[in-house]
């Protein structure tokens, strides 16, 4: 749990549709059957809670956002940024994603020739360039760099964070890490804060998420939005939006770099979209269809959310099982991407498996990378766009190489990053 979340999923949740163990004293159910997963997250929503796990793992900074949030909180909070993710909505948020990726195309042109890019870091780079313009119209001087290495650090202790919980060890109980996570959780909130602060102070209305979050209003009581759950939900879309995106951008990377082939599918698709036009565009992108499918299994590869964590709220069935009460209920979603029984050759990187014909008969609970059931993410749509057209734009503009070739491991730090920096040289296409 403190090296590696990642290896508390039992061996056989690669083989099993459910398995049972028990530790810290609590029972652990965990599930890879999509009939059951459907069944829980789902038909029995109502019967699972986040848990004090994920409160105690992520409350610290998220505070009762949309993603740690329960119940009722939850629901009005969801209703109320809704709204900002329509299909039409999205779509006018193309051109500024686009901006993004050429200038980080610019920005690699001005590195010396033979420079080692950390895409990791250049992906964190890019989509938290574009959070900040679509969901704060790029207000207030915010230091990516400095969001960076807080959002980092505050991931990288989340191993002793979750393993303290299990233990049920007493929330002021010292552990390796703990001042790294209250500093950087300090230092987001306040940024984050000045943010809904200035923006209180303005008179101008904004169309964004920070306008929509300052104006909702729960219909049933009436009730607006503290600063405080403000900053609760800046910080759900700031980490949840931008980190798990370029995760799932930067190990996209590395398998097309691995796989040539697929490269030249990719490119060969980007130019007869864009055709005469020459630069990516807005309308091209929902025709890049190949690319969608890359991405797609990628995070089926490497979800960037590689777990789904709740707790039974009360006893209820499961198929043929009876989940009592307090029960841990897991999703490992990285063992159902590669599920022996689900997957044909799982461990390939095979983006024809999102051909639609393929696709076509597959149960909607075998892939899930934003989650699933009435929780599933709300940004869902905005990262698909978002990550075709970085993809397109800087495909289109850098042929991009490892310069490690050792095979990176997946390591869980709530969201799924490589156990080192991906690095890679870019070498601009003529």
């Amino acid at each position: 749990m403190i090296t590696n979340p990642l290896k508390v999923i039992p061996p056989e949740a690669f083989r099993e549709p459910l398995v049972v163990t028990r530790s810290g004293g609590k029972l652990r159910i965990f599930l890879t059957d999509p009939v059951l997963i459907h069944e829980a997250l789902t038909t029995n929503s109502a019967a699972l809670g986040k848990g004090e796990d994920t409160r105690r793992g992520l409350g610290p900074a998220l505070g009762e956002g949309l993603l740690t949030a329960d119940g009722e909180h939850w629901k009005w909070q969801r209703q109320s940024v809704a709204q900002g993710f329509r299909h039409e909505k999205l779509l006018a948020f193309l051109p500024t994603m686009i901006a993004a990726a050429e200038r980080t195309c610019a920005r690699w042109l001005e590195t010396p020739p033979g420079a080692e890019l950390d895409i990791g870091h250049e992906m964190m780079h890019t989509t938290f360039d574009i959070i900040v313009e679509t969901m704060m119209s790029g207000q207030g001087a915010i230091d990516a760099e400095a969001v960076e290495r807080s959002v980092t650090r505050y991931l990288e202790g989340s191993g002793w964070t979750f393993a303290m919980g299990m233990l049920k060890a007493p929330e002021w109980l010292p552990y390796p890490g703990r001042s790294g996570i209250t500093r950087s959780a300090g230092y987001l909130r306040t940024t984050l804060s000045r943010v809904v602060a200035d923006r209180r102070k303005s008179s101008e209305q904004r169309q964004d998420l920070l306008g929509l979050l300052l104006s909702a209003v729960d219909p049933e009581s009436g009730r607006r939005m503290s600063d405080e759950q403000v900053v609760d939900n800046l910080l759900t879309f700031v980490m949840a939006g931008h980190e798990t995106t370029a995760l799932g951008l930067a190990w996209t990377f590395h398998l097309l770099a691995a796989h040539p082939d697929v490269e030249a599918r990719v490119l060969a698709e980007i130019e007869a979209v864009t055709g005469e036009a020459g630069a990516v565009l807005p309308e091209h992108v929902a025709s890049l269809a190949y690319t969608r499918q890359v991405f797609q299994e990628a995070m089926r590869l490497y979800p960037p959310a590689a777990i789904i964590p709740r707790v039974a709220l009360v006893d209820f069935k499961l198929g043929q099982h009876v989940i009592p009460a307090g029960a841990a209920i897991y999703v490992p979603i990285y063992a159902v991407h590669r599920h022996a029984s689900l997957w044909e050759e799982p461990e390939r990187f095979d983006p024809d498996r999102f051909a639609p014909e393929q696709a076509k008969g597959r149960h909607r609970y075998a892939y899930m990378p934003f989650g699933a059931g009435p929780r599933t993410c709300i940004g869902s749509a905005f990262a698909m766009l978002e990550a075709v057209a970085i993809l397109a734009v800087l495909l289109k503009g850098f042929s991009l190489r490892s310069v490690d070739m050792s095979e990176p491991k997946p390591k869980l730090r709530i969201t799924l990053r490589p156990d080192r920096k991906l690095r890679m040289k870019g070498v601009q296409r003529r």
